[in-house]
């Protein structure tokens, strides 16, 4: 997966999701408030809207295991 630039409010967001999610308790607001995000930001830098949440999610649930490849 190639570098990209996350920006924090992706990060917030994802991470506010993941803790909804943890206890079964995700709101249908926060997951579609995460998935806009990631469509505008998609859209606005030209990225892979399915590389940059992968990217987001790895960083949230993953932070310090290596990338995928």
């Amino acid at each position: 997966m190639a570098d990209i630039d996350i920006p924090d409010h992706l990060i917030d967001l994802e991470s506010a999701a993941w803790a909804e999610q943890q206890p079964r308790a995700l709101t249908f607001a926060a997951a579609d408030a995460v998935q806009a995000a990631y469509r505008e930001h998609a859209a606005s830098t030209r990225v892979s809207s399915l590389e940059l949440e992968m990217a987001v999610k790895q960083a949230v649930r993953h932070p310090r295991s290596e990338p995928a490849v």
